[in-house]
Parts: C-alpha cells; structure tokens; sequence
C-alpha cells in the first residue's frame, strides 16, 4: 500500500541514527554560549507579522517572498518566524528584561521558516541556534560575539573556514552610501531584475544581495560601504577588528557584506565555509542591531547577536569527519522466558533505570533465542535471563556481552549489585585504555 503522503518539500525528518549527532551540537552551542553569560530563552514558532515588517524589514526577500503568512482564526496576520533575533527582542522588552542590569543576554535552539529553493544545507523548516546581546555598545562586545561563536566550532572541531567581517555604518553614514549606490546603480536600471528596480529607490542595498546573475555582477563593481562610514563607526570598527587581533583570531575584512536583514548596523559577519564539499556556504552570522529595541517601541539599546544553522554546522561535521558522540547503548537487556519472568523483568527494569542505566526487556513476545538475538542486534553491553529457576533461587547470571564473562546475582539486591559490577567495569575498561594499573599509578 502506498504511502498517504510524505514529507513537505524543504522539510527533512531527524532519524534516531542521526539525532543525538545535533542534540550533540544544540548541547554544545548552549553550554558554551552560557560560559559567555547567556542564558536560554523561548519564544512562540509565530508572532504578529508587523514584528518582522517592522524588524527584518519590508524590502527583504524574507519579508517580501519567504514569509509564511496567514491570517487565524481572529482575522490577525499571522507568521512562522523566519528567524529568531525579532522574538527574542520582542519577548526581552515586554517582560521587562532590558529594565534590569545590563547587559541582557539570552540564547535560543529554535526553528524557523522561509519558502527558499531547498538545496543542500536549505531547508525551509530550518534548526538555528542563537544569541543576543542587549545593552553592549561597546566594540569589546562584538569581538566576544565572535570569539563566543569560534569558541563553539573549536569545541565542535569545526575548521577549515573563514571569519569575515564589515561594517556598514549606523544610519547617517548609511544615507550617503545609499545615495552613492542609488546614483551608481540608476545608470544600469534597464538590466536590473523587476525585484530590484523596486529596491532603487526603497533600499538600493538589498540590490548587492540580489541572487539574480545579472544583478550580482552590476553589483561587483558598486562602491563599498567602507567608503562612506562615518568616524565614530570607523573608529567602532577600527576597534572590533584591534580586539580581534588581540585575541589572535583570524578575521577577513569583505566590504561586500551586507546581511539579507534591514535591523542590521555597524559590524556584520559571516563564518563562510572553505571545505571543498562545502565551499563558499554560510553556515552563520550576525552583527549590530542597535535600532532594533527602539523600533519594537523601546528605549535606545545598542544590541548585537548571531545565529547558526544547525543543519549547516552537522553538514561540516559530516565533510570532517570530527568526532561525534554514539548514541546511548544498552547497558542490560533482561530476558523473560514466561509471563512471570516478564513481570519481575519490569520491575528489575524499572528499579535499575531509576539509577540512570539504560535497559530493555521483551515487551513484544519473542522467545528466548529471539530475545538473545535482538539484544546482539541493539548492541547490549549484558544480559540477564529470567525463568522458573531463578525466580525460584532469585539468582541469575549476569552476562556480559563482549567478553563471554558470566557473574551471579541476587535479584533481591540486583540494583545495587548491577550498578557495583558496572562501576566496576567501566573502571576497568579506563585503565585499559590508559595502558593498564602502572599509568593509573604515576598519575
């Protein structure tokens, strides 16, 4: 029989052989982001779509094409969120978080929405992971920013990529550029796409982020925004990249980084990938946003964050081979020969899990040498097997595995037992693999 349906276009399932590879990198990006002081926060997969007309902006492909836009039942226009940095601004200024000390620092695992072309590390229901920043005006926080998001790829081993930087100004500086690219750009107004002849007069900086060909090479000869920032932003800039190189991390200035979101001010930067499986991909960024906070009907508030494809960070994992965690294994399958051994198998179960081990019993009416050879297929460390015999002496042999090796157990006492040979074990399996009892001693 066929199947009813299958999965959207751009969406991708996350099968059990795959998913503790990104809880993995959730987990990472987390951990390392709140050594940072940043803390989680969690906001609704949809908001009131003027939050992104008002934040992302109108001239963007996200708002103008990549929106997924419906009215509920209310008649109010609603949208999944295309990215995450609008909620978390959003929810930090309605519940009061930017009226206590500063800096305001949040992080987020959240999934977003946009009607891309779906291609390799594209989804249109997409993983990110985030941070902002609320209250820093500072350069020092924008070259923490980016130490904290290289920080994350180190612990991952993400390499093989490269950092660029720009700043394309506050807003004065920003209305010369735009005048500058307005007049360089009218000259071929004829050969720009419709898309774009509608930027010109809106927002002529959108049009260098334009994906069409013929866009992309009028652009390559526009003027830079580094030509027309004003000298408090060079001095800004001049400031992020001297902590960047105080810290020695490695950074390419690319005068051609915009950002496809309007809320964006000053520093921007990508983390572009320079894997030849990978080559040229984003798999991150961010920037300034300091109008942001003001724009949503707040108070000014210098602001700045990233964010990280999820999908695009396991991507580079794959094409390095780094080193991924393996899924949690079995540590005991206990195998029941008859209902009554099925009944104590639970409870021995149940009692054992309580102590954070993982273990399994028939729960689907194999028999014993089925039960045997599921639980070589599943890969348990032992087994335990119950019948008449004992349940009647309550003793039964605990087997390992790997080794053949057998010991006998009381089931009255099995958990503490169970957790006392395992201990045991796995102490073993350390000195082992530290080269035996004379490394453990020198240690």
């Amino acid at each position: 029989m066929p199947l009813i349906t299958k999965g959207v276009r751009g969406t991708r399932d996350v099968l059990p052989g795959e998913s503790h590879e990104l809880r993995y990198v959730e987990r990472t990006a987390l951990e390392t982001a709140e050594a940072f002081g940043y803390s989680e926060i969690r906001t609704p997969v949809f908001e009131a779509t003027e939050l992104f007309e008002r934040s992302v902006g109108d001239t963007t492909d996200v708002v103008q094409k990549e929106m997924y836009t419906f009215f509920d039942k209310g008649g109010r226009s609603i949208t999944l969120r295309p990215e995450g940095t609008a909620g978390a601004a959003r929810a930090c200024l309605e519940h009061g978080l930017l009226a206590e000390a500063l800096p305001c620092k949040v992080s987020y695992i959240t999934k977003c929405y946009r009607y891309e072309k779906p291609q390799a590390g594209r989804y249109r229901e997409f993983s990110q992971f985030g941070v902002e920043c609320f209250g820093a005006a500072l350069p020092a926080a924008d070259a923490e920013l980016i130490a904290l998001a290289m920080e994350i790829f180190s612990v991952l081993s993400i390499t093989s990529y490269r950092v660029e930087i720009n700043s394309i100004g506050c807003p004065e500086c920003r209305k010369r550029y735009l005048e500058a690219l307005r007049a360089y750009f009218q000259a071929s107004e004829a050969e720009l796409c419709e898309t774009c002849k509608g930027r010109l007069e809106k927002n002529p900086m959108r049009i260098l982020d334009c994906k069409s060909p013929v866009c992309a090479k009028i652009a390559a000869e526009a003027p830079t925004v580094l030509e027309y920032i004003c000298e408090e932003c060079a001095t800004h800039f001049a400031g992020v990249k001297s902590l960047l190189d105080a810290l020695e991390l490695p950074y390419t200035v690319n005068p051609r980084i915009v950002r496809g979101l309007d809320y964006y001010t000053r520093t921007v930067f990508e983390f572009v990938s320079e894997l030849p499986e990978t080559q040229g991909l984003v798999f991150g960024g961010g920037g300034r946003y300091d109008g942001l906070i003001e724009e949503l009907g707040g108070q000014h508030t210098p602001s700045l964050g990233f964010g990280l494809g999820l999908e695009r960070m396991w991507l580079q994992l794959q094409a390095l081979k780094a080193p991924l965690p393996a899924p949690n294994r079995c540590e005991l399958y206990i195998a029941a020969m008859n209902a009554a051994a099925l009944e104590k198998a639970a409870q021995l179960a149940s009692a054992v899990r309580s102590d954070g081990w993982h273990v399994q019993y028939d729960i689907v009416g194999r028999s014993l040498k089925a039960q045997m050879k599921f639980a070589d297929k599943i890969n348990a460390r032992c087994t335990l097997v119950l019948g008449d015999d004992e349940l009647k002496n309550q003793r039964a042999k605990l087997k390992d595995m790997a080794t053949g090796e057998e010991e006998l157990v009381t089931l009255t006492d099995f958990p503490e037992e169970y957790e006392q040979i395992m201990l045991r074990r796995v102490q073993k399996e350390l000195m082992e693999s530290l080269g035996g009892e004379e490394i453990l001693g020198g240690v």
